[in-house]
C-alpha cells in the first residue's frame, strides 16, 4: 500500500482534483478528489491516466548539449555558463530583439512565467510567444476594445442559465469550463432548459443538444450577423440595457439593417425557421453563450468574437446572472498590451503585435528566417513543444535549425528538444511546487498549489529555478543583503520587514523581485515557485483583497499571509476569493465604464459579410476539394503532454474522420491508410468513416505524430497547416484548411 496524496491533474486547463497513490516513487493509482471544491470528484480519462505523463521512456534526467548530431550529458554549471555566455554575446551583437522567450503557457506550471518573463524583460526583450496567441488572440483583443482589458474574457454562468448557446465547442470532450459534461448533461435533461449547439460535426455535445445547427464550415460570421439582424428586426433587443450599459452601438447598428438574412443562411446551409427560433430563445430568455476553437480558429475569427459581443450586448446578456459573466482572478492571464501604445513592440518582419503580452507563434518562423538585422537568433523554449503544438512543423524545423541558440527546458525529449543546442531537464507538476491561474470559475476564485509527491530521478530543477540560475549568471540580479538571507530562515514576518528595507535601498530590487525571492526565501522554502507565490500574495491589488474578504478572509496587513498559509494547509485547493455577483459590471474597465460596441478596425471586414461575397470566398481550389478541421478535442488526446501511447492502447486515437458519402466518392474503406495533402505538406493516417462527420469536411485530432522512444505514432496534423494561413491577429485558421485525401 502506497501513500495517498491530494493533487491536481496537469493535462488540461481545468486541473481537476486528484487523489494519487504513490508507491516506490511511482504513481500506481489515481482517483478523483471529492474534496476538491472546484471539480467536486469529477475527472476524465486523461487524469485517470496521468501516470503515463509522469513516467515515460522519454523523461529527461540531466542537462544535455548537442555535439555534432548527438547529445552529451553535461553539468548544470557548464550548461548555465555556456548558455549565458552565448545569450550575452548574441544580444550584445544584435540587440534585445534578437532574443525570444517561448513559455508561460504550460498547463501545469504557471509560476515559471514569473521568472521566464522577468528574464526576458531584464534582457531588454518583449518577445514572449505562447499558446495564448495561438488560439485566443482575436477574442482577447476584442475584449480589450469592448471590455477595457484584454484579460477580461467572459464565460457562461452555467449554474443559473436557462439557455446555453454554443459555437464550435465540444464540451463533452474538451471541457474548458469546470465539470463541463456534468453541466451539459444537466441542461440537456432539464425540460425547462435549452442546449443549442452550432457545429459542422455531430459532436458528442451536439448529440445531446435540444437544437443542433449543423453549420457549413467557415460561415459563422454570416450566421452571427443574421441572428443580430433578426433580433433587431423583430424588436427583441434590450433597449434599456443598451442605453445604460453600452456605448457605440448607434455607430454600427446600420450595418445590420436591410441585411439579407435568408440569402446568408442559405450560404450557411441552415434553415431560416430554426435559426429564427434560436435567435428568439437567446434574445428573450435567460441565456448565455460559450464559444471555442471553432470560432477562435475559424474564418473571420476576430470578427466573430466581435459579433458575439454585439449579440450578447443587444440581448442584455453580459455581466448579468444567468448570462455571460466576467470571472475574478488571482492573477490576470496576461497584461493588457494595447498595440496602439508606442511602447508595445511589433515584430520586425511581420509587423505582428502581442495580445495579453504574447506574440503569435505562427509568425516566429518568418521572424527567424528573415534577413532583417534584428531577426530572432536566440530562443528559450520552456515547457512547450512548438514542433507539434504550432502550425507548420516544416517551417518551424527550417527556422529552428537557423537559430544561433535554441534552449529547451522540458520534462521529456520532445521533438523541439531534439532540435535544440541545449536541453535542460525540469521537474514535473508532481515533482515540484506549482499551480495554475486560469480565471475560469464564478463567482468563487479558486487556487490549488500542488506540492512534490514524487522525487525527481535525476538532476531536474523547478522551471523557475532554471530561469533564476540563468539570470544570476547573466548578472541580472542586484547584490542581495546578508540580512535578507538570514531573515528568510527566521519567519515570514522578519523576511517581509527585511525585504522592505532592502527594496528601499536597492533601486533595482523591484524589477528583479522574482529572482530575489527565489534566491532567498526560495532557498529557505526549498522552492522558488513557492517563494514567488508568497511574494505575489503580499502585493495583492485592492480588487483581489476585496474578493478575498468576500470569501471569508480577514482584511488587514496579514491578509496575504493568511491566504498563503491556507493554500499550503489545503492541498485539495481553496476558494481564495469571490467576486461581487450583484455588480459584475464593475469588472468592465473601459473609459466610460460601458461595453464599447464600436471597433473601427473591424468595420470594413464586417461590411464584407454578405452572402455573395462569402459565397465567392468559400470556393475551394480545384486541387483541394475538402475542408480539414485541423485539431479535434477528444478523450484520447492531451495536447503533446501524453507522450507514451500506451494510455490509448486498444483504441483508435488518431484517425481521419470522413463522412460515408465522401468515402464512397473516393472509393475508400474504413480502416485503410490514406494520404492527406494541403499547401503545407502531407501526412498518412488511418481512415475512419463516420456519420458524425459532415460531407465535404474531414477531421484530424491534434497532439499526435509524436516520436516516443524512437518511434512515431499517429499523424502530426501541424504538418498540414501553413503558418501563413492566419488572420490579422496571427491566429491560424485551423478550422478551415483546404485539403485532398487519396488512397495510398
Amino acid at each position: 500500500m502506497g501513500t495517498i496524496h491530494k493533487t491536481g491533474c496537469v493535462l488540461c486547463a481545468q486541473n481537476c482534483g486528484l487523489e494519487v497513490e504513490v508507491e516506490n516513487n511511482r504513481i500506481v493509482k489515481v482517483k478523483p478528489d471529492k474534496s476538491n471544491p472546484k471539480s467536486e470528484g469529477y475527472f476524465c480519462r486523461k487524469g485517470m491516466n496521468v501516470a503515463h505523463h509522469q513516467h515515460n521512456a522519454d523523461r529527461l534526467k540531466y542537462p544535455l548539449k548537442k555535439v555534432g548530431d548527438r547529445f552529451e550529458r553535461i553539468s548544470w554549471d557548464q550548461a548555465i555558463d555556456e548558455i549565458a555566455a552565448k545569450l550575452k554575446g548574441i544580444i550584445g551583437q544584435y540587440g534585445p530583439p534578437s532574443f525570444a522567450y517561448m513559455g508561460g503557457g504550460n498547463q501545469s506550471c504557471h509560476l515559471e512565467a514569473a521568472f521566464g518573463v522577468r528574464l526576458m524583460r531584464s534582457l531588454g526583450s518583449q518577445y514572449q510567444y505562447s499558446a495564448l496567441a495561438q488560439e485566443f488572440a482575436g477574442a482577447f483583443w476584442v475584449c480589450g476594445r469592448t471590455h477595457g482589458k484584454q484579460y477580461l474574457h467572459d464565460g457562461p454562468d452555467v449554474n443559473n442559465t436557462d439557455v446555453l448557446l454554443t459555437f464550435g465547442w465540444n464540451g463533452m470532450q474538451s471541457h474548458q469550463i469546470p465539470q463541463a459534461p456534468r453541466h451539459l448533461q444537466r441542461l440537456s435533461k432539464d425540460p425547462d432548459k435549452l442546449l443549442i449547439v452550432v457545429d459542422p460535426r455531430i459532436s458528442e455535445t451536439a448529440k445531446i443538444a435540444d437544437i443542433h445547427l449543423q453549420i457549413r464550415p467557415g460561415t459563422d460570421a454570416l450566421l452571427l450577423k443574421s441572428m443580430i439582424a433578426m433580433i433587431l428586426k423583430e424588436g427583441w433587443e434590450n433597449k434599456s440595457y443598451l442605453e445604460n450599459h453600452t456605448s457605440g452601438f448607434s455607430e454600427v447598428k446600420s450595418l445590420f439593417e436591410d441585411f439579407d438574412v435568408r440569402a446568408a443562411l442559405k450560404i450557411c446551409e441552415l434553415d431560416f425557421d430554426q435559426v429564427h427560433k434560436v435567435a428568439k430563445a437567446y434574445a428573450t430568455r435567460k441565456s448565455s453563450l460559450r464559444y471555442d476553437l471553432g470560432i477562435f480558429m475559424g474564418r473571420h475569427s476576430g470578427l466573430n468574437s466581435y459579433l458575439i459581443v454585439i449579440l450578447q450586448a443587444i440581448c442584455g446578456r453580459l455581466c448579468v446572472p444567468g448570462g455571460n459573466v466576467i470571472p475574478g482572478h488571482m492573477v490576470p492571464i496576461g497584461p493588457n498590451t494595447d498595440e496602439r501604445d508606442p511602447k508595445v513592440w511589433r515584430t520586425v518582419t511581420t509587423n505582428s503585435f502581442p495580445v495579453c503580452g504574447c506574440f503569435p507563434p505562427n509568425v516566429m518562423p518568418e521572424e527567424i528566417l528573415s534577413d532583417h538585422p534584428e531577426r530572432l537568433r536566440a530562443v528559450l523554449v520552456s515547457g512547450l513543444n512548438p514542433l507539434r503544438s504550432y502550425a507548420d512543423t516544416t517551417a518551424y524545423e527550417k527556422a529552428f535549425q537557423r537559430l544561433d541558440l535554441l534552449v529547451t527546458v522540458e520534462l521529456a525529449m520532445t521533438e523541439t528538444a531534439a532540435l535544440s543546442h541545449y536541453v535542460l531537464p525540469s521537474r514535473s507538476g508532481y515533482e515540484s511546487w506549482d499551480g495554475t491561474f486560469f480565471p475560469i470559475t464564478y463567482p468563487g476564485i479558486f487556487f490549488q498549489m500542488r506540492r512534490p509527491i514524487i522525487e525527481h530521478e535525476g538532476e531536474g530543477l523547478e522551471q523557475g529555478e532554471i530561469d533564476l540560475r540563468l539570470a544570476d549568471k547573466l548578472g541580472l540580479i542586484p547584490p542581495i543583503a546578508d540580512r535578507l538571507y538570514q531573515a528568510a530562515y527566521e519567519s515570514h514576518a522578519a523576511f517581509a520587514q527585511a525585504l522592505m528595507e532592502y527594496a528601499i535601498t536597492e533601486p533595482k530590487a523591484m524589477k528583479a523581485m522574482p529572482f530575489i525571492l527565489g534566491k532567498t526565501l526560495g532557498k529557505a522554502m526549498g522552492s522558488v515557485h513557492l517563494a514567488a507565490l508568497w511574494g505575489m500574495l503580499q502585493v495583492m491589488p485592492k480588487s483581489f483583497q476585496e474578493n478575498a474578504v468576500r470569501a471569508g478572509f480577514k482584511s488587514g496587513p496579514a491578509l496575504g499571509e493568511e491566504i498563503f498559509q491556507k493554500i499550503i494547509d489545503h492541498p485539495e485547493g481553496i476558494w481564495v476569493g469571490k467576486v461581487d455577483e450583484e455588480n459584475n459590471f464593475a469588472e468592465i474597465k473601459t473609459t466610460d465604464g460601458k461595453i464599447n460596441l464600436h471597433i473601427p478596425e473591424l468595420i470594413d471586414e464586417l461590411k464584407t459579410i454578405e452572402a455573395t461575397v462569402e459565397e465567392a470566398a468559400l470556393i475551394l481550389p480545384p486541387e483541394f476539394t475538402l475542408i480539414l478541421m485541423a485539431g479535434r478535442h477528444m478523450s484520447m488526446n492531451a495536447n503533446t503532454l501524453m507522450r507514451d501511447p500506451a494510455w490509448n492502447e486498444g483504441k483508435r486515437p488518431c484517425t481521419l474522420a470522413m463522412h460515408p458519402d465522401d468515402a464512397a466518392e473516393l472509393n475508400l474503406k474504413d480502416g485503410q491508410r490514406v494520404r492527406v495533402s494541403t499547401e503545407a505538406g502531407s501526412e498518412e493516417i488511418e481512415l475512419e468513416i463516420t456519420d458524425t462527420a459532415r460531407p465535404g469536411h474531414v477531421v484530424i485530432p491534434h497532439g499526435f505524430g509524436l516520436v516516443y522512444n524512437g518511434v512515431k505514432y499517429g499523424a502530426n496534423v501541424n504538418r498540414l497547416t501553413k503558418n501563413t494561413h492566419r488572420d490579422q491577429f496571427g491566429t491560424p485558421l485551423h478550422r478551415f484548411v483546404p485539403c485532398r485525401v487519396e488512397k495510398i
